[in-house]
């Protein structure tokens, strides 16, 4: 089987985040009940993707940011967000133990201001190592990897949907491993760098990402399918797979992209389309980006898709003209496409369980806390809330329903003073002054005895000692 020839680029191979979706729960006599009525078609992609659950991001460039359309376009459009190059070994510990995330800070600083999640890109990678790793080896080498995942996992902690934890560590061709300086260190390499990663970050999705890997039959993708398979049966942690999808006439679309997907999905891993980016025009490339969303939508545990760029002058394959936008920032018919199957919605709907990071920007002086409260022991469900972040001037919470026996809606309430709520994921919000009422949205609200689900939201102000919360 031919394979694609390994990319030559100095780009980050990336990515990749739950936003919230609109309520479906209405609140009726005796209790809430799950009333299902018809989404209205919106009007950008992220808000599109929220309505089944899902993301759809972008990955940018802190030296593009200056850009009034392309930042534009960028917040506009998209709900998950990945650094292109400022989160990678080289950029974030240039020299050895003397780490710098002032480029990478600022990216998630924007998106966490504007309400978006992130993508972690990328924590291990035979590519774009600083100078001072690039000569290591043995045990020396895996004591910097290990200490480089601390360092930068550490540094984001509670603020990354989804780490890309060790990225294309598989040969092009064969089904085996790369020779590279990391793999010469031990071929538990990749198991050793996830493990680190959960200690260093354990709210964070852990990815292990790859291009070449779309078509079912290829060599390559059947090695990564098997690492993957023997990770989930010893419990390595091991949470999603990504993947890049660079579609080319070299390396086109194949038909069982489905298959792929749903087959790793299978495993007990979410899946994630990460460096989207699909060459052409017309109506040829709009019809391939419908094909790859609506592969997304029928996967379950697909929870969203990330392109590769913003415009296609913004590509590492600008020749190619693969991105949704032109040059000037206008939308592409690969747009519109890629809308409406947004739009037109799933079968399916992802994973309940979605890890959402910290939606507040990186700063020095961020200490968690926890302030659990007291459940409420009767009726059909009961909540409680914690505060997982806080900043100062503002922090996170997250609130944990359990049902006491099998429901098919919940809605929560309770009262903040001295801090007004500014953001929730994961549940549909009304306020009434210093009262806040959160009910389940669509794919979070059926629970079976003893099931339980969570969402979060923001606030600005000072974080409560406590706070009740009830559970009808």
């Amino acid at each position: 089987m031919k394979h694609r020839t390994a990319p030559s680029r100095r780009r980050a191979a990336l990515t990749a985040g739950v936003a919230g979706v609109v309520a479906l729960a209405t609140t009726l006599a005796g209790g809430v009940a799950l009333s299902t009525t018809a989404q209205a078609a919106e009007s950008t992609l992220g808000a599109a993707a929220a309505q089944s659950g899902r993301y759809f991001g972008t990955a940018i460039s802190a030296s593009r940011m200056s850009d009034s359309t392309y930042i534009n376009i960028a917040n506009r459009e998209f709900n998950m967000i990945t650094a292109e190059n400022e989160m990678k070994m080289d950029a974030t510990e240039p020299s050895q133990g003397q780490f710098n995330f002032t480029n990478g800070d600022r990216i998630l600083n924007w998106a966490l201001q504007n309400g978006k999640q992130v993508r972690g890109h990328a924590l291990a990678w035979h590519s774009q190592q600083p100078g001072w790793m690039q000569n290591m080896s043995g045990s020396t080498l895996r004591q910097a990897m290990i200490n480089h995942i601390n360092g930068v996992a550490g540094h984001y902690k509670g603020k990354i949907h989804s780490w890309d934890v060790v990225n294309e560590a598989y040969a092009d061709s064969g089904g085996g491993r790369r020779d590279s300086n990391l793999q010469r260190t031990g071929n538990d390499w990749i198991e050793v760098a996830f493990r680190t990663a959960r200690a260093a970050d354990p709210g964070a999705k852990l990815c292990y990402n790859d291009y070449n890997t779309d078509n079912w039959t290829w060599a390559k993708t059947q090695g990564v399918y098997n690492m993957v398979k023997d990770f989930k049966a010893r419990g390595v942690p091991i949470d999603c797979v990504g993947f890049q999808s660079h579609f080319n006439s070299g390396s086109p679309y194949p038909s069982n992209y489905r298959t792929t997907l749903q087959n790793f999905a299978d495993l007990g891993v979410d899946v994630q389309i990460t460096e989207l980016d699909i060459e052409g025009s017309g109506t040829t490339q709009a019809e391939t980006y419908r094909k790859v969303v609506q592969d997304c939508l029928a996967v379950t545990r697909c929870n969203g898709i990330t392109v590769w760029g913003v415009r296609d002058t913004d590509s590492w394959r600008a020749s190619g003209t693969p991105l949704l936008f032109d040059g000037n920032g206008n939308k592409k018919a690969a747009y519109t496409a890629t809308l409406e199957a947004l739009n037109a919605g799933s079968t399916s709907t992802p994973s309940p369980t979605p890890t959402t990071p910290s939606p507040t920007p990186t700063t020095p002086s961020a200490s968690p806390t926890a302030s659990p409260t007291t459940p409420q022991p009767s009726g059909a469900c009961a909540a409680t809330l914690r505060i997982v972040n806080n900043w100062g001037s503002g922090y996170q919470a997250e609130v944990s329903v359990k049902a006491n026996q099998a429901i098919s809606g919940w809605t929560t309430q309770f009262t903040l003073s001295g801090s007004t709520l500014s953001q929730v994921w994961n549940g549909s919000l009304t306020s009434s002054g210093s009262t806040h009422t959160v009910r389940n949205v669509s794919w979070n609200g059926n629970l079976g005895a003893g099931q339980t689900a969570t969402y979060g939201f923001t606030a600005n102000g000072s974080a409560p000692s406590s706070s009740t919360v009830t559970c009808s």
